[in-house]
């Protein structure tokens, strides 16, 4: 009986254990702990309000503010489906457990928020509870919004209700059991949305004060750039270090100078979020190019400036153990490798580049009309597995910059799967450090989206 008794009560402390080790190694902590400095509530802090609009917007009306606060956290890039109208929902997620859809956020009552009142709607954005009490996916960031103060958040509200209703009901969820059932959610909840608004760092500037706000709680960050743990939670000890999403690398955004940004400068890295383009590093495409039309190019300087800063500031995270991860090339490469095809033979991807490509990129990489197009120096030509490489050339690219409109048409429906590998493995071996070995079958895959 006394060792029934000892082995009890061995076996839970053992699972109590196991308990705690694994809260510790899941449960969301505060986005910025890893800043040394104090934190305090929002009311006790002395320094300039972080929240909000900038100062250049403070006095604008509330749907002017509700306007700007929507951009900065990219309201409409998951409420709109390809080609559809802004908001009305219907974008598909598709996950490893099936698809979600996006709703319709619109003031229409049948089929968007119409109905919804201020403590709906700061139910949904803070603990991530829609109206009639379901609980929603996380796929819709709300840990990430419970940071919002209650005022941004009802300034969202105002500017969406001041939209032009339309009726849309977008496709039931197709998810797998027991991922269906919604009701779940309340244990994910409770190691992953701690539902806490934001709280400055006393340590810190004002100016990485805002930074973090902006990009924890408005833009959302790590939902692309973190990985995600066996839970779906983010990975506290992987912030910004790069991940996959949509069949796209979201690269690593840490300071780490050999895979992340710490090699750019700030002006550099403030180009990109503003514009989508840092010479000699990089041009945005696929879902940071909707990131920054969506979003970030409607920013003001000071807080393009604030999110440089903020990401200056966090970890760095070096992958080289990683055979997956995208090194950071040496900015402002000087030449294309030479390609000699007298002496070497005509190659399928040297045609294939000759016949699509070099009328807008190129022999040497550098563009020929967009400063967006030059590929020396860029992270898509140095990846190994040429993963943006190839999803750019099936689905093309699209900005608004300051000189006007930039367009990449799609060459996937015109181009076998044979020709998209070869190309993308000729433009890697002369634009980027080394020459993948993307596969016709490799390709086929991508075009289906595994």
């Amino acid at each position: 009986m006394r060792r029934g008794v000892k082995l009890a009560s061995i076996a839970v402390v053992i699972l109590v254990a196991v308990a705690a080790a694994g809260w510790l190694a899941l449960h969301a902590r505060d986005p910025s702990d890893f800043a040394e400095g104090a934190r305090v509530d929002l009311a006790n802090y002395q320094g300039p309000n972080p929240t909000g609009v900038p100062p250049v917007l403070t006095g604008a009306d509330l749907v002017t503010r509700g306007q700007y606060l929507t951009r900065a956290a990219d309201c409409v890039a998951c409420h709109t489906a390809p080609g559809g109208k802004p908001f009305v929902g219907g974008r598909a997620f598709k996950l490893p457990f099936g698809t979600l859809y996006s709703t319709n956020i619109t003031p229409d009552v049948e089929s968007g928020i119409g109905r919804w009142g201020d403590e709906d709607f700061v139910r949904a954005l803070h603990e991530g509870i829609r109206k009639d009490g379901e609980h929603l996916y996380p796929a819709f960031p709300y840990p990430s919004y419970a940071l919002l103060t209650r005022s941004d958040v009802l300034a969202i509200k105002a500017y969406l209700f001041g939209l032009k209703p339309v009726r849309n009901v977008p496709p039931a969820n197709d998810l797998s059991f027991p991922f269906n059932q919604r009701y779940l959610m309340v244990f994910w909840n409770l190691l992953f949305n701690p539902d806490q608004r934001f709280r400055p760092n006393t340590n810190q500037t004002p100016e990485w004060n805002r930074g973090a706000y902006l990009a924890e709680a408005l833009g959302h960050c790590g939902d692309c750039h973190t990985p995600r743990n066996l839970l779906q939670g983010l990975s506290s000890n992987r912030k910004f270090a790069g991940t996959v999403i949509e069949g796209w690398k979201a690269y690593n955004i840490t300071p780490d100078p050999a895979w992340g940004i710490g090699d750019w400068s700030d002006s550099q890295l403030a180009d990109y979020l503003s514009t989508g383009h840092a010479p000699g590093r990089s041009s945005a495409a696929g879902p940071m190019g909707e990131a920054v039309d969506d979003s970030l190019r409607f920013l003001v300087k000071e807080d393009i400036s604030a999110l440089t800063a903020y990401l200056k500031s966090v970890p760095p995270i070096d992958d080289g153990k990683d055979i997956a991860a995208v090194r950071t090339p040496t900015a402002q490469i000087a030449a294309a490798k030479p390609s000699n095809p007298a002496s070497n033979g005509p190659t399928l991807g040297l045609h294939t580049f000759e016949g699509a490509c070099v009328s807008c990129h190129s022999f040497d990489g550098g563009g020929t009309v967009w400063a967006h197009a030059a590929l020396a120096g860029n992270r898509s030509v140095n990846d190994p597995e040429a993963v943006n490489l190839t999803q750019v050339l099936f689905q093309g690219a699209h900005l608004h910059t300051p000189d006007g409109p930039v367009f990449m048409p799609t060459f996937g429906e015109g181009y076998s799967d044979a020709e998209i590998a070869a190309v993308a493995n000729y433009l890697t071996g002369r634009f980027g450090t080394s020459a993948s070995a993307v596969t016709p079958d490799g390709v086929a895959k991508r075009r289906q989206g595994n």
